[in-house]
């Protein structure tokens, strides 16, 4: 592994106690419905490819004036707190500039990768945040980030990854799609 990524993941910290959002484990808490893509398609990814990861911190809670049972976007359980989501990366869908109030929530929002090695990443994020001022991550920001905090890989990338694929990718991908459907 370059170890020269992980020393920057290390070191990355962002304000108000944000913190990366770990796929795995939200995806073990709730396996039903917190869907996160299997570890063959992970291990595919590659530079030029767009991701979504997710930035949160605990310092923050539901708002007064929320609805008292929020649901989760990417999968529809309930939640302590909003999660503001882009469905696409800016570089693909751009959105005219929006004025949404900052308000501690937690935030999804896409990467678009740049270099790799081994589980660790390094990339620009391709969405204009909202909660930039609090958590300190802006459109056109470097990243690192590791393959457990990846929640998806976009759509337009799905052709390509099977593709790359050997028999045994193949095999393993298949049985991933038996046991999650």
């Amino acid at each position: 592994m370059n170890n020269r990524l992980q020393q920057q993941f290390d070191s990355q910290q962002f304000t108000n106690a944000y913190q990366l959002v770990n796929g795995v484990v939200l995806h073990a808490e709730s396996p039903k419905t917190f869907q996160i893509p299997p570890a063959v398609i992970k291990r595919h990814v590659r530079p030029g490819q767009f991701v979504e990861l997710r930035i949160d911190s605990p310092r923050f809670s539901v708002h007064e004036d929320t609805p008292e049972k929020c649901s989760c976007p990417s999968c529809n359980g309930q939640m302590t707190k909003p999660i503001l989501r882009h469905n696409h990366p800016a570089t693909l869908v751009p959105l005219p500039k929006q004025s949404v109030p900052s308000r501690g929530w937690g935030e999804d929002f896409w990467v678009r990768i740049e270099e790799r090695s081994g589980k660790c990443f390094r990339g620009t994020v391709d969405n204009p945040l909202v909660e930039t001022r609090l958590h300190g991550v802006a459109k056109g920001d470097e990243i690192v980030f590791q393959e457990d905090h990846v929640l998806a890989v976009h759509d337009i990338h799905r052709q390509e990854l099977v593709l790359e694929m050997d028999v045994a990718d193949l095999k393993e991908l298949a049985q991933w799609v038996s046991i999650s459907t």
